[in-house]
């Protein structure tokens, strides 16, 4: 079975909350979790709650990661969203669970955009062709 894509849904509990409180330490994780699985960032974004709480996400050529805190939790939401197979997403989410000092984190996997059931491998990018007969 093969997926256009792969949605980590990251569950970071028992983390360090000063991290988590950061928006320095929250932008520099995502960022640098990007890079360690080698995406293409593209744009980054984020956004400090008062009073506490951060948002944001880093968009990649090949999808995005996106974070939720709540420090007053000691818990963070991340989801990491990467098409093809190029970019290991499970690299992301280790480089995160360190990084926020997770001593209890979880991982769900869900296949995204599974077209086909066969032994056919999906480009990630429609060719032209493809698009002039739709």
């Amino acid at each position: 079975m093969y997926a256009l894509g792969t949605h980590l849904l990251v569950e970071l509990r028992d983390c360090n909350p000063a991290i988590l409180k950061s928006l320095e330490e929250v932008r520099d994780a995502l960022v640098s979790a990007a890079k360690e699985a080698k995406a293409t960032i593209i744009d980054i974004s984020f956004h400090e709650f008062n009073p506490f709480g951060i948002s944001g996400m880093v968009v990649i050529a090949e999808s995005h990661l996106s974070i939720h805190t709540w420090p007053e939790y000691c818990y963070a939401a991340v989801d990491i969203f990467t098409c093809g197979d190029v970019i290991k997403p499970e690299v992301a989410a280790a480089s995160l669970i360190e990084r926020f000092e997770s001593k209890n984190p979880s991982l769900v996997e869900i296949k995204r955009g599974i077209l086909s059931h066969e032994n056919v491998k999906l480009p990630h990018k429609v060719g032209e062709s493809a698009l002039q007969t739709a």
